[in-house]
């Protein structure tokens, strides 16, 4: 958007200001080598605007059939905290005094496409969590299975922060997380983030780029999530370890929290969970690892590249002190590998604190300073 904006608006501020007068300018115009030189950067202009290039504008959205609210969700805790649109199109997850809350799928989905369009608290938001994610605890609580998309909110003027996780049968002394900031501020409008999870691969989305690709690997074992899982949304007080390791609490001065979902997707084959042989879903497993979003494209895989490594600031794949053999999953990509010391952190932090301000009503990405 921001390219888009800036070769347009180039292009006619210099038309503008080389503009002769009225009565030549018709042939001028046609016989400039000026004019012909912006004719070129117009067309140029365009061309990497619709060319792919753009690491952000990588395709069109993702063709998804929506429901409401009550079509795939229930209250999980908290009920008085949730609001529903009168449509039932959208829901207000709140964080106070009183409590957080959150919601579940009614139905355990054997694999699964689950994804909303989500805008987070503003203002102050240390100490609190916003977590979309698919689990089974409730049914198996010493050998659950979980993938998590979990925002951590921050003081003021700093960015919301974000993880993802994989637990597997109970795995959770094997953390598998990564985390990153955004290329945009999540409080100002929403953006679609989504969970792709089938036989044989996991795939994370930030509206239509994918950050975060898991290939099931043998000798995961019971490591990959294999058993039927609900989707739930929830916010809730972190305040413990949250912000700066607990320095930061939730500050109630700024009430109520809220965290706004939209466009929900439940896409997979309802299950009962107690039914472990079950094969009634062999058709919609088929279905969903046949649907667009169920393969990186060329152009989504330079998307991935560019996010992991402008805006991935943890991932276990390069902590060498928790595992120093790396978990069989994990494709060590050189480009990624330079970036991070031992401990899975980054070498050069610093990059994350740099900010640039640009034209208002531009929408670029910011590649130098990260939300």
């Amino acid at each position: 958007m921001y390219h888009r904006y800036l070769c347009f608006d180039r292009q006619r501020r210099r038309i503008r200001s080389s503009s002769p007068s009225p009565e030549t300018k018709t042939t001028t115009f046609l016989t400039s080598s000026s004019a012909v030189h912006h004719l070129l950067l117009f067309t140029l202009c365009v061309n990497h605007i619709f060319s792919g290039n753009n690491p952000i504008h990588t395709a069109m959205a993702f063709d998804l059939n929506t429901i409401t609210f009550d079509q795939g969700y229930a209250p999980l805790f908290s009920d008085f905290n949730i609001d529903r649109s009168e449509d039932d199109t959208s829901v207000r997850l709140l964080l106070n005094r009183q409590s957080g809350s959150g919601i579940i799928s009614t139905d355990y989905y054997n694999y699964g496409f689950f994804s909303a369009r989500i805008k987070l608290p503003t203002k102050y938001t240390a100490g609190i969590v916003v977590a979309f994610y698919t689990s089974n605890v409730d049914m198996f609580p010493k050998t659950h299975d979980e993938l998590d998309l979990e925002f951590l909110g921050n003081v003021r003027g700093k960015p919301w922060r974000f993880q993802t996780n994989i637990y597997g049968n109970g795995s959770t002394t094997r953390g598998r997380e990564e985390r990153y900031r955004l290329w945009f501020d999540p409080s100002k409008e929403f953006h679609r983030y989504s969970i792709l999870w089938t036989r044989n691969k996991i795939i994370f989305y930030v509206d239509e780029i994918p950050i975060r690709e898991v290939l099931r690997d043998e000798n995961m074992g019971g490591d990959y999530p294999a058993k039927p899982m609900s989707s739930y949304a929830t916010v809730w007080d972190a305040s413990t370890w949250a912000t700066g390791g607990g320095r930061h609490k939730v500050d109630y001065r700024f009430e109520p929290f809220t965290s706004e979902f939209q466009d929900l997707v439940l896409q997979g084959c309802p299950v009962d969970p107690t039914d472990a042989i079950s094969t009634n879903c062999i058709d919609a497993m088929d279905e969903l690892e046949a649907s667009e979003f169920a393969t990186i494209t060329p152009r989504q895989r330079q998307a991935k590249k560019w996010f992991r490594e402008k805006y991935m600031y943890y991932s276990y794949c390069y902590d060498r002190l928790r595992y120093p053999s790396p978990l069989p999953e994990c494709l060590l990509i050189s480009s990624e590998q330079e970036l991070f010391k031992n401990n899975g952190r980054l070498k050069n932090p610093q990059r994350f604190h740099r900010y640039r301000h640009h034209r208002r009503g531009s929408q670029r990405p910011n590649t130098t300073a990260v939300y």
